[in-house]
This record gives structure tokens, C-alpha cells and sequence, in this order.
């Protein structure tokens, strides 16, 4: 991989992003919109406090998958994809270049969701809200990395988005979100030990309940940048070089 080629491909999405209103509106804005709404349904109960700190991070997950496979498959139909890759851009640089520019997407988008979750929605967190913003922003980059592999596997927009229900719902229905991991029938509980979500709702939740959480939190971030890795990796290996 080449730096700088990975640079000036996260710098040509980012330029694309800024033109693109609908896209910042749904990567800044529909997060927020989400949150209040619940903080909204659930006034004057402790049911927010108790789910709002996860919900900071699948949000931003959710949005980034759907952001990131539609931009990437846009590229392949465009044939922009495949003028690239004749050039000495590698897939790497490719791949590597998409996750730095939403990763820097998912930074804004990170602080701005934490900010108004705590500060308009009144969202009270035990743990320091630096770490809870670092969580989220990598939730949102996982959420980038699992949405490049899957535009491996589709062939237009549609399919891109139908491809969330399968690599997003079960893990939103078995990472301790709707029900504690370790009270799930054992097979799913195993199932749920190999899912990224479930680290990274275990971590939101240590934040939220525990003052000094950093030493926890950090080997469940560990684990979430490993699937981080594996997903572009495995993107790497699905890029092709001709269009479909």
C-alpha cells in the first residue's frame, strides 16, 4: 500500500461526501433525530439512561454500513472503481482510503451525537464522555468496514441494502441490547461471543455504569478494531478489478 495513494483516495471521498446533502444529513443528523426521539418516548423513566449509551453506538453503525456499501457499489457501476484499479492504486489503498475518510466522518459524527445526547437529551453516563465519543467512533468505522465487504457481494443499490439485515439485525438482536448475553439459550450466546456489536454495546455499558471503566473498555475496543481489520481485509479480497 502507498500512503500517499490512500491519502488522496480518502480526500476524493470526502470531497464527494460535501456535495452530497442527503449524505451528511443521514450520517449527521439522523442519528440525533433517533436519539431524541427516544429520550422523547422515554421522559421521566430511567429506561434512556439505561439504553441511550448503546444506541450511541449501533446508530452510528447502521447509517455508516448503509452509507459506505451504496458509495462503494456507486464507484463499481460508475466504472470509477475500475479506472482506478489500473492504475497503481492497490486495493488496499482503496479499501484503506474509504475507512480513513468515514472514519473521519464518523469523528463529527461521533461528537456531534454524543454532544446531543448528553447535553440536549440529558443522557447521564457514569464514565468520561471522551470515551464514549471513542466508542462510537469506532462502532461507526466498523460499521464502514463491514458495509465495504458487503458491496463486495452486491450488484446494485438495492441488494446493498438489503444485505443490512444480514450482517446488522442479528447482531442488534444478540448483543445484549434487548436482552443481558449472558441470559440468551447457550447457542446463542456463543454466537453473540462472535459478533463485533456485542463488544462494543458491552463497552457503551461499562461507560455508562462504571466511573473508571478505561482498563475494560479497552480490551473490548481491541477486539472491535480486529474485526475492523478482518472486515477490510476480507473487502480487499472481494474487490474486483472489472465491473460487474
Amino acid at each position: 500500500m502507498n500512503a500517499g495513494l490512500t491519502a488522496a483516495t480518502s480526500g476524493r471521498v470526502l470531497r464527494q461526501v460535501r456535495t452530497d446533502h442527503r449524505t451528511i444529513a443521514l450520517i449527521i443528523v439522523v442519528p440525533c433525530v433517533l436519539l431524541g426521539l427516544l429520550a422523547w418516548i422515554y421522559d421521566g423513566t430511567p429506561v434512556f439512561d439505561a439504553i441511550g449509551p448503546a444506541l450511541l453506538g449501533v446508530f452510528p453503525m447502521i447509517v455508516m454500513f448503509i452509507v459506505t456499501s451504496v458509495a462503494t457499489l456507486r464507484e463499481r457501476q460508475s466504472g470509477t472503481l475500475e479506472r482506478l484499479l489500473t492504475t497503481p492504486m492497490g486495493k488496499g489503498d482503496f479499501m484503506l482510503g474509504y475507512a480513513v475518510a468515514f472514519g473521519a466522518l464518523a469523528v463529527v459524527q461521533a461528537v456531534i451525537a454524543t454532544g446531543f445526547a448528553v447535553w440536549v437529551c440529558r443522557l447521564d453516563v457514569a464514565g468520561p464522555l471522551w470515551l464514549l465519543v471513542v466508542v462510537a467512533v469506532f462502532d461507526a468505522v466498523l460499521g464502514t468496514a463491514l458495509g465495504l465487504l458487503a458491496s463486495g457481494f452486491a450488484r446494485t443499490e438495492f441488494q446493498a441494502v438489503q444485505f443490512m439485515p444480514a450482517f446488522i439485525l442479528p447482531q442488534f438482536l444478540l448483543c445484549g441490547l434487548l436482552i443481558p448475553r449472558d441470559q440468551l439459550p447457550t447457542v446463542l450466546e456463543w454466537v453473540s461471543n462472535v459478533l463485533p456489536l456485542s463488544y462494543a454495546v458491552d463497552a457503551m455499558k461499562e461507560i455508562a455504569s462504571n466511573a473508571d471503566p478505561v482498563t475494560a473498555v479497552l480490551g473490548d475496543l481491541g477486539i472491535v478494531a480486529a474485526f475492523i481489520a478482518g472486515a477490510l481485509a476480507l473487502a480487499s479480497l472481494t474487490l474486483s478489478r472489472r465491473s460487474a
